[in-house]
């Protein structure tokens, strides 16, 4: 193979790997800067897997299998909102108690109904070929040959960054994390800003687990999100609460990944353990403020008393 060709693989398998992070960190962008730190995104990313794997499985329609992906969030997300919101609960400690629950949950449901070690063969999207984009030589199979909730993703990047940028909707998201008097003396209520951001985080969190069991392996194992919810949000840490660097964020965190698969075929020969390490490695130089200043929502974290 080729220099070339092995970089498009590279590049191909970076932006596969990091889509599940893009969507979970989409969501988690809009929830802090409304104020909420959703740590339940790893648990809402598990519960759309493995609803959506099983519901595709039922249906034997994937479509359907994305629909009740989401529905099943839905009541994960009611759940965060109402404890870090309503009763305004350590917004950490509901967070990974609901991971907590999640995982116990959907292991022992997957344990039921598939059985043990199964690897039952999951109905999934098939991938998409741009009529253009796949046709660029030596990139173009490689690069742009995806699931279309690849680039269902991407157009949620920008548009995000448009409706933060410059709709009231984004203001009024931005105040709730930073000036919530603000919101209320506008009229708007915070509790109402801030539960559709969480609503809107477990949406797209949902989505990002339903592509990896049935848009990208096409099936489900017991926890197979490993860790993928915790990365987001360092993503979104890392990109200091902006959109582009967010995104650029969790590519990097999805090459990180896609040198497990990369290196060992160049003949690079380093410990597996290291290479599995490495997003998370960069994820903890991230929180740990190691990668440049960073300036959270002055509100994040923080309940609201009216």
């Amino acid at each position: 193979m080729s220099d070339g060709a092995m970089l498009a693989v590279f590049a191909g398998s970076t932006l596969r790997l990091a889509i599940p992070l893009v969507l979970g960190a989409t969501g988690e962008l809009v929830s802090e800067r409304a104020g909420v730190l959703n740590m339940s995104v790893e648990g809402m990313m598990l519960t759309g897997a493995f609803a959506g794997a099983t519901g595709a499985v039922a249906t034997r329609s994937p479509m359907l299998g994305l629909l009740i992906g989401i529905l099943a969030v839905l009541p994960v997300a009611l759940l965060q909102a109402f404890l870090s919101i309503t009763l305004r609960a350590n917004q950490v400690v509901t967070g990974i108690g609901i991971n907590i629950l999640v995982l116990g949950a959907t292991t022992l449901a997957y344990r039921e109904i598939f059985g043990g070690r199964s690897r039952a063969e999951v109905p999934g999207f098939d991938k998409w070929h741009p009529p253009l984009l796949s046709q660029i030589p030596v990139f173009g199979e490689a690069v742009f040959s995806q699931v279309w909730l690849v680039y269902l993703a991407l157009a949620l990047v920008a548009l995000l960054a448009w409706v933060l940028g410059a709709t009231a909707i984004g203001l009024a998201v931005h105040s709730a994390g930073s000036e919530p008097k603000a919101v209320e003396k506008s009229g708007m209520s915070v509790m109402a800003v801030r539960y559709g951001a969480v609503l809107f985080t477990g949406v797209l969190s949902a989505i990002g687990g339903c592509f990896l069991s049935i848009g990208d392996i096409h099936t489900f194992t017991e926890g197979m999100t490993s860790g993928a919810g915790y990365l987001a949000i360092a993503a979104v840490i890392f990109g200091n609460w902006k959109v582009g660097r967010m995104l650029l964020a969790c590519l990097l965190f999805g090459g990180a990944t896609a040198l497990q698969f990369q290196l060992p075929a160049l003949g690079i020969q380093l410990p597996n353990a290291l290479l599995i390490m490495l997003p998370y490695l960069m994820a903890l130089l991230a929180v740990g403020g190691l990668v440049g200043r960073q300036s959270s929502p002055a509100y994040l974290t923080q309940a609201y008393v009216r």
